[in-house]
């Protein structure tokens, strides 16, 4: 697909980035720089003050800046089949870097995404990617490789992450369910990278946190994805930044909405949102379902409080499989962090501090279905764990059966035995008419005896959950 070239570009944004102008260093407003020597958003935001192209570049130097010539080759010049899917941002293509492309870029898979002018999202969404992700580097944050800067070409080039996004992963039509301590795992990751960004020098807000913006390695380790509508937050005496209400339906704080007033604790709330959706395997909001139940949260709060009807929101697709204990502890923060009055809710530090101990319930019952995370590095103590469990109940599972067969071979041993009894005591002629009758509770096995030779033992299944156990032995002598 050869891209297309907007000649409007200078028009719709001017001097707001001027690429071909030599800059000694940037020109920014000296009262809005922190120590922390941090770029950030709000140093380019008024265009009286604007940031070179030579200027981004000496401020991130982490990352490449890539030519559109080599992102045609990385891409096989924008193929469909490279086709990834498309967004407000505009299209995502995967593609190949060559270790032979430039010095000191390993040779990796990327994704590739580039800026549809004709779209939703434009000029300031694209600084925001390049400017928080080119210099907040976190395991819970997508890593961005670099960017293109060409005429009015705007692109940008992130590590390739193999299960795609949360979205797709929890609602897909077919295949097996996210496994219960897997969906603990990512939630669990996400409420790291959001911390993360909170507890900044220059807090960031993060605004857009929802499961499409949630991807995933082969290995399950989540990674926020998309700052197009991050924010720098409050800092010093500021309580909030006042903006206009941007985001998702179904996901946005109420207080957010209603004032425009942006602060972490609304990160709080959309992270909520998805612990819910993960907890349920609903969408935050699905127009087809009647009335209240349109709006998950509306939906599923009042039964977050009652740790009775726990099982009553829980994704069906799990059968069951899921530790009951972690599931009301999982519903209660969900629930705090849902609260329509902002102070209620936990800050990510204290999520992360509820969510931890999760991971070590074991009181999971075993079904036809088990998957065991791979393991990775940076998440080796999880897995192992994971696996561990696993291999207890498969072993549980199979002296269950072993016990089981040994008890069986008593029962049949001991029938035996009793009819020998009867056979010696008639051969001694003692002229007793004996009439035998034993019932033995072993593996459920009920086992009646006639006394007669040529009688064969009668075997009847017990049933484990009858209120009443078979009698002992019994002999009668006539």
């Amino acid at each position: 697909m050869k891209l297309k070239r907007y000649l409007s570009w200078k028009n719709i944004l001017p001097n707001c980035i001027k690429p071909q102008v030599p800059s000694s260093g940037p020109k920014v407003h000296p009262s809005k720089r922190c120590s922390s020597q941090r770029l950030s958003l709000s140093d380019i935001n008024d265009c009286d003050s604007p940031l070179l192209l030579s200027d981004l570049s000496n401020s991130l130097v982490s990352l490449h800046v890539f030519t559109l010539k080599e992102l045609e080759l990385v891409t096989h010049k924008f193929s469909k089949s490279n086709l990834l899917g498309e967004g407000g941002f505009g299209p995502v293509y995967k593609g190949f870097i060559d270790d032979n492309l430039r010095p000191g870029l390993e040779a990796q898979s990327v994704a590739v995404k580039v800026l549809n002018l004709d779209g939703t999202q434009g000029q300031r969404e694209w600084l925001a990617e390049v400017i928080f992700l080119g210099q907040l580097k976190h395991p819970h944050l997508v890593n961005l490789i670099g960017y293109c800067y060409e005429d009015e070409h705007r692109l940008l080039v992130y590590e390739y992450m193999e299960r795609g996004s949360l979205e797709h992963q929890l609602f897909k039509r077919y295949g097996p369910p996210l496994p219960w301590l897997t969906r603990l795992k990512i939630v669990a990751g996400t409420a790291k990278g959001l911390a993360f960004l909170h507890e900044e020098e220059k807090p960031v807000i993060y605004r857009d946190f929802k499961t499409s913006n949630i991807l995933l390695d082969l290995a399950y380790n989540a990674k926020v994805s998309d700052f197009g509508l991050a924010t720098d937050g409050p800092v010093e005496e500021e309580t909030h930044v006042t903006t206009s209400v941007m985001g998702t339906e179904g996901y946005a704080a109420p207080e957010y909405i209603s004032t425009g007033h942006l602060t972490t604790i609304c990160d709080v709330f959309s992270f909520g949102v998805v612990l819910l959706e993960l907890l349920t395997g609903r969408p935050s909001v699905d127009k087809n379902r009647p009335g209240r139940e349109k709006s998950l949260v509306e939906w599923a709060r009042p039964l977050l409080k009652d740790p009775h009807k726990i099982h009553g929101i829980m994704d069906p697709r799990l059968e069951g499989q899921y530790s009951t204990e972690g599931a009301r502890k999982a519903a209660a923060l969900a629930y705090q962090c849902l609260s329509n009055h902002p102070k209620s809710r936990p800050t990510m530090r204290n999520v992360i501090k509820a969510l931890q101990p999760l991971l070590d319930f074991t009181d999971i019952p075993i079904g036809p279905f088990v998957y065991v995370v791979p393991t990775q590095d940076n998440e080796e103590p999880i897995a192992q764990k994971i696996k561990e469990r696993y291999e207890k109940r498969c072993n549980e599972v199979k002296l269950r059966k072993m016990v089981r067969k040994k008890r069986k071979r008593k029962t049949e041993s001991l029938a035996e035995k009793v009819e020998s009894i009867d056979v010696q005591l008639n051969h001694q002629g003692l002229g007793l008419s004996i009439q035998t009758l034993i019932c033995i509770k072993l593996s459920g096995l009920v086992c009646i005896l006639p006394s007669t030779r040529d009688a064969k033992p009668i075997y009847h299944t017990f049933n484990h959950t009858d209120p009443y156990p078979p009698p002992p032995p019994v002999f009668h002598l006539h």
